[in-house]
């Protein structure tokens, strides 16, 4: 089984971060390919940011060219995963939907820690497309910018921990959800700190994507996510006209 992994921005470092935890959950016999778009922002912390991501993502994904059996596009919150389900046949699995799902299997109520405050209206918005945002106590920042994921990894996980802690004390969550990309292989770590079930989205989408591959399920193509109908787009796709 092969998995692609498509990292939202345009961050090698964090993309071989987010392909690294994924290796760490898959089962054996799965491989995991990391992907980083050829276009986009070297990190995705808005609106902007994550529309032009979604485009860098699916060209991407469009431009790799060897088989595969399910893709996980590995932004939390971000736009972009209902055009890869119209234009692929294989599953795709969105970390934030993943993680939300796991997370309401462990407790009645969980908390998204993520990075900045910008971002908390997305993701609260995606959770709500997802279905699942009747069981969230809260999403809360850190503070952290994505790229400081990468930084001081103390200083993280205080900035993460302290959110998590307050999310359990004062918003009633009893599981915890990180939220983003970058945030991939700290669960344990929060969840030691905090005594609460810690759920890593990476990790999530690799596992609910084996999954669908092994129980034979793929998107449905019945209505909302059939394929494209036949019509002329221009300058489609970009990684063409970039000689990719």
């Amino acid at each position: 089984m092969r998995i692609l992994v498509v990292n939202v921005n345009t961050t090698e470092s964090m993309t071989e971060s987010i392909a690294a935890q994924a290796r760490a959950v898959a089962a054996p016999g799965t491989e995991i390919v990391g992907l980083t778009p050829f276009i986009g922002a070297d990190s995705v912390e808005g609106n902007f940011e994550s529309y032009l991501a979604a485009i860098g993502v699916l060209d991407r994904v469009l431009a790799y060219d060897e088989p595969y059996d399910a893709v996980v596009q590995a932004g939390f919150g971000e736009h972009g995963q209902e055009g890869l389900k119209e234009v692929l046949e294989v599953p795709v699995v969105d970390i934030t939907d993943a993680a939300a799902h796991l997370a309401c299997l462990l407790g009645y109520r969980y908390s998204v820690v993520t990075t900045l405050d910008r971002a908390v209206p997305l993701i609260e918005e995606r959770l709500m497309l997802g279905g699942v945002a009747d069981h969230c106590a809260s999403v809360r920042a850190s503070g952290l910018g994505v790229l400081e994921l990468e930084g001081d990894q103390d200083v993280v996980l205080a900035a993460i921990t302290d959110q998590a802690v307050r999310a359990i004390k004062e918003d009633g969550a009893e599981v915890l959800v990180l939220g983003c990309g970058g945030m991939a292989g700290l669960d344990a770590a929060v969840r030691e700190a905090t005594g609460a079930p810690t759920v890593d989205g990476v990790a999530a989408a690799v596992k609910l994507a084996e999954s669908l591959v092994n129980l034979g399920l793929k998107t449905s193509k019945v209505r909302t996510y059939a394929p494209p109908r036949p019509k002329t787009v221009v300058n489609w796709p970009l990684h063409r006209l970039l000689q990719r």
